[in-house]
């Protein structure tokens, strides 16, 4: 996808009126090499472009110096932010609502998925007779930490059908061989989680999944429209003293982003950290290829994307604050377009 001079121009003008962020250069350096980025849970496949920038020198070649600091789920990354020990999330989209409805103003700048790419399921072991929905009253429901997008699925679903969020426990179990063992030693009756998570459980047969986001089609059907994902997004304020370092950021996610769609899952377990494979590379390729549909193209948050976002807000969250909430201020594709015009081809 390219993008047009004029086009870029017109898409900074938008984002001045929103009081957003002034207009910059791809000779512009950073205002700071070095970044601190909190994340929660970097091995999920939900954050590979993280991951991809980082192993491929992606952010060195923008000339920054980056810190990655891994949280037991979204919620946590946020905190560290929001309490000044990192500078930016790679982190739900959602949150920049959430922090808007309590006075803060977040922006995402760059997409890394484009579907929430969250399956959840239930234990054959625990609920070997599971019927339906209603099945999960009173069950123990492991997510990667309370509050995260994790845990929004599971209050969508369960308001979806009728039921309550209190109607369940909610247990963090966090991103990785933790949340297996959760659910396989039976200290847990379901799991809402991201791959390889679940779909080692399911390539086990210990897992049958009942709501499923990893691909367009079922994250349309669930939510009914656009719901992207995976983001940087960061305190509006940092935006603003920080314009040119976040575009080096936005640069080196859209190349991430677009490299792994041309590589294949092959390439991505070779080029990910050993650990991410939890032993089972076959299971990890597995889980690549079932969320390829997921991860974004280019970077590019989709205009839809935070109305749809604001509704499953609404729908789980008691007494949320939707009508007061302006979805247009907590995103801007401005800066993935100069990235997607700088790298065209990745």
């Amino acid at each position: 996808m390219t993008f047009s001079r004029r086009r870029i121009l017109q898409a900074a003008g938008a984002a001045a009126a929103l009081g957003a962020l002034p207009s910059l250069s791809f000779a512009q350096k950073p205002e700071s090499s070095k970044v601190h980025i909190a994340v929660g849970g970097k091995a999920l496949v939900y954050y590979l472009p993280l991951t991809i920038a980082e192993q491929l020198g992606y952010f060195k070649d923008e000339g920054l110096d980056v810190t990655i600091s891994d949280f037991a789920g979204g919620s946590k990354a946020l905190q560290a932010v929001v309490g000044g020990s990192a500078d930016v999330v790679s982190g739900a989209f959602e949150h920049t609502l959430h922090m808007q409805s309590k006075g803060q103003a977040y922006r995402a700048f760059v997409l890394q998925g484009r579907a929430p790419m969250i399956g959840f399921g239930v234990s054959r072991k625990n609920m070997a007779d599971y019927k339906g929905p209603a099945d999960l009253k009173g069950k123990k429901i492991g997510v990667t930490a309370p509050g995260s997008s994790t845990n929004m699925l599971v209050n969508f679903f369960l308001a979806q059908n009728g039921l309550k969020a209190s109607d369940v426990a909610i247990i963090g179990v966090g991103a990785g061989a933790g949340a297996v063992t959760a659910l396989r030693s039976g200290q847990i009756d379901a799991i809402s989680n991201t791959d390889p998570v679940i779909s080692m459980l399911e390539e086990g047969g210990e897992l049958q999944t009942i709501a499923d986001t990893r691909t367009m089609k079922d994250t349309l059907q669930i939510f009914g429209g656009n719901m992207p994902a995976g983001s940087l997004y960061a305190p509006q304020a940092w935006l603003k003293a920080n314009p040119n370092t976040a575009q080096a950021l936005a640069n080196a996610i859209v190349r991430a982003d677009k490299w792994i769609q041309k590589a294949g899952v092959d390439e991505v377990a070779k080029t990910v950290p050993a650990s991410y494979l939890l032993g089972e590379p076959e299971v990890y390729k597995a889980a690549v290829r079932k969320s390829l549909d997921g991860l974004s193209p280019d970077g590019m948050i989709p205009p839809d994307g935070a109305a749809t976002a604001l509704k499953a807000l609404a729908a789980y969250i008691p007494d949320f604050p939707a009508d007061k909430i302006d979805p247009d201020k907590v995103w801007t594709n401005e800066f993935a377009e100069r990235a997607n015009q700088k790298y065209p081809n990745g």
